[in-house]
């Protein structure tokens, strides 16, 4: 007789992102856009004191890559999203919205008025995912986003307002 094995669900712990974690970034996001970031360039944004981010490492593994982040920047008391991406791997275990929920947090202890994103009009799962945390499109970006067979999508630009 063959018993099933089944593994427990990974735990994940959100943690704040540090300009070492910058290495680590890249592979990430080389899975979802046609121009992928640099360490070098994560590096870059991670150390302006007006960008902040996270990411979720599974419980234990903090020295290994995170399974997501998420980058945003704060100005002017109005939040950005600048970057989110989910390791194919770890896609539909509610890691993006426990980053996106990591954000609200911050910029709500930092009194900031609204967060905006821009998403790509295909991506359902995102604009889903948003719309379900409160955020609005508010505009549309023709020609934004570059596809790998050289079409280009728009973006929609997406507000939450935070008071």
């Amino acid at each position: 007789m063959r018993i099933p094995f089944f593994s427990p669900p990974a735990e994940f712990a959100v943690e704040r992102l540090t300009p070492e974690d910058a290495r680590h970034l890249s592979a990430i996001h080389r899975e979802d856009f046609v121009r992928p970031w640099s360490g070098g360039e994560f590096e870059a944004l991670l150390s302006q004191q007006a960008v902040f981010g996270f990411g979720a490492w599974q419980v234990g593994h903090r020295a290994e890559p995170p399974a997501g982040f998420v980058l945003a920047r704060l100005a002017a008391g109005e939040g950005e999203i600048l970057t989110i991406a989910v390791a194919r791997a770890w896609r539909r275990h509610g890691l993006g919205r426990e980053l996106m929920e990591a954000v609200l947090r911050h910029l709500h202890g930092e009194r900031a008025e609204a967060l905006f994103l821009e998403v790509d009009e295909t991506n359902q799962p995102a604009i889903a995912l948003y719309r379900r945390l409160g955020f609005d499109e508010v505009a549309r970006r023709p020609a934004y986003y570059d596809k790998p067979d050289a079409a280009k999508t728009a973006a929609l630009v997406m507000r939450r307002d935070l008071r």
